[in-house]
């Protein structure tokens, strides 16, 4: 059975070009092509795909949006990002979501292939840049940081379970506190790092060693 693959794109030439390499490659399918998440979703969800290729910058609905509304409805879904952004925000934020790849636009149609595959199999395929900037993102610094932003032994503690991934009432059961004052922590260390969201807290925390 060939690989069933959908694209949500607003660029009609870009979604006409991975159409015919998809459909004029053995081994896969492309029938349902978008242009924006709010004409795909609905469609998706009657008939999901192996495979979603996924623009971040859609009209309306963005494609991280799309993806997180995806997800809560079709957990199994593979959903690979093609777009333009290389920015650290954007490839965390889009794999946040529940995106297992990310790809910019332009590579090799061998590449593109051969990443469907990987997802396919369980991979997770990202560009090579992409790659390198997520590991740069998460390696400890050669030295520790000298960059605290003032948070208090208490918020450090509250960060570290952050990005050990415990949600706020387990971090309230570790540390004996209270759920609203878990919240509290969370408030006053997104202040201070100027963050607005658990993953781009986690991000900073790692890249700047904020965590030992």
């Amino acid at each position: 059975m060939p690989i069933r693959i959908a694209i949500i794109e607003d660029d009609p030439d870009i979604r006409q070009l991975l159409r015919l390499l998809l459909n004029g490659s053995p081994g896969y399918e492309c029938q349902q092509v978008f242009g924006s998440c709010e004409e795909g979703i609905p469609s998706l969800k009657n008939t999901p795909p192996d495979i979603l290729l996924m623009d971040i910058d859609l009209p309306g609905i963005s494609g991280i949006q799309g993806v997180k509304q995806l997800r809560g409805e079709l957990p199994e879904l593979n959903i690979i990002m093609l777009t333009v952004h290389e920015d650290d925000e954007a490839v965390f934020t889009a794999l946040c979501a529940g995106a297992i790849g990310y790809l910019v636009k332009g590579l090799p149609p061998v590449q593109l292939l051969r990443a469907i595959d990987e997802a396919q199999q369980g991979g997770a395929p990202m560009s090579p840049g992409i790659a390198r900037r997520i590991v740069h993102s998460f390696r400890p610094p050669s030295t520790p940081s000298t960059l605290s932003h003032d948070l208090s032994t208490r918020e450090r503690e509250v960060l570290a379970h952050l990005c050990e991934g415990d949600n706020y009432s387990t971090i309230a059961q570790k540390l004996f506190i209270s759920g609203n004052t878990v919240r509290s922590h969370i408030k006053s260390i997104y202040k201070k790092l100027e963050v607005n969201s658990r993953a781009t807290a986690v991000l900073k925390a790692n890249r700047e060693g904020l965590i030992g």
